[in-house]
């Protein structure tokens, strides 16, 4: 008990001074974007999105246990208690909470896990669900009067010829989905990207505590997920496999919901305040990249010629995306 109590106050302390300063977005909506990434801001959404790739690995080691349904419940209980009892509430309106909670919990994993379960192969549902890039940059066009620069669409256009690439290999290689399957994955897309906009909204209207936003918000999840393991992944049985699950397991899901959920999803929402949604939002396509490398490097698995030409077109992207603007400049300078 004294080793929880010091990890509750640890997490606690840190987010009263740096941390909700750090991810919190604490620029009102009077002030104008930032159109550069700072180099710690670049580093962090380097991090979020190897951690999030490497969230594969956990994720495989849990499933060898644990059906999918019930191990995404218990990933969003422990982002929520015991820190929701510590932590307080955002002052965002509950609609909010709710909507993020909803929208990110119940029906990005929900509807992905269910997807995978009627015939959509793991790793293409990996790829497509990676058009939230594209949901996201046209929602918040649409409804938060964001605006897309021509090296933000060049990048976008030049990765997602590597994430095409990586979807061809996948299909060569002999994966098949239904389209109930498919489609399933990418409405699981679509929740994405409208979590995305709902967490942005609630900063730049609130000046909402990020951090704080995803406690909370993983209350509305373990419920619906967990009646959706009882509907279809065996009743009582897919609770004694959660019973029976080894210490390995617990220790994937509470990476999972302390690492890839709470600090990701809250690093993830206050950058995306910070700055334009067309300047962070391709950067989720690296997750893919970030998920090969690190299947290479704990699962023992290969990467094929087709595969990395597929990653190097996805890294030239995103330094277009990033850099586009410095470098025709400095070309301007030098010619």
């Amino acid at each position: 008990m004294p080793q929880i109590a010091g990890a509750v106050n640890w997490k606690f302390e840190y987010r009263a001074v740096p941390f909700r300063r750090y991810l919190t977005a604490t620029d009102t909506e009077s002030v104008p974007l930032k159109t550069r990434l700072s180099p710690r801001d670049l580093l962090l959404t380097l991090a979020i999105v190897a951690l999030w790739g490497f969230s594969f690995v956990p994720i495989k080691i849990g499933l060898r246990e644990m059906p999918p349904f019930a191990l995404a419940a218990l990933r969003f209980f422990f982002a929520a208690f015991p820190l929701v009892f510590f932590i307080p509430r955002p002052q965002i309106p509950w609609r909010h909470i709710a909507g993020y909670g909803f929208a990110i919990g119940v029906c990005q994993f929900g509807l992905l896990f269910l997807g995978m379960r009627l015939g959509m192969p793991a790793g293409l549902s990996s790829l497509v669900i990676q058009v939230q890039v594209f949901f996201t940059i046209g929602l918040a066009i649409a409804f938060l009067g964001d605006r897309l620069h021509a090296q933000n669409l060049l990048g976008a256009g030049i990765a997602t010829l590597g994430i095409v690439l990586l979807a061809a290999y996948k299909l060569i290689g002999g994966a098949t989905s239904t389209l109930i399957g498919f489609a399933l994955v990418l409405v699981a897309a679509f929740a994405w990207a409208v979590g995305n906009v709902v967490a942005k909204r609630a900063a730049g209207a609130h000046d909402a505590d990020m951090f704080a936003l995803v406690v909370w918000s993983s209350l509305v999840p373990p419920l619906p997920l967990a009646a959706l393991s009882w509907l279809f992944e065996g009743g009582a049985s897919s609770f004694a496999a959660v019973m029976l699950a080894s210490a390995l397991t617990w220790g994937c899901i509470l990476f999972l919901a302390w690492g890839a959920t709470l600090f990701g999803f809250a690093s993830w929402a206050g950058l995306m305040h910070r700055y334009p949604t067309g300047l962070i939002s391709p950067f989720a396509l690296l997750i893919p990249v970030s998920g090969l490398a690190s299947g290479a490097v704990f699962l023992g698995e290969s990467l094929a010629p087709m595969q990395a030409a597929g990653v190097l077109l996805i890294l030239a992207g995103l330094v277009v995306n990033v850099y586009g603007v410095r470098a025709m400049n400095w070309l301007r300078r030098a010619f």
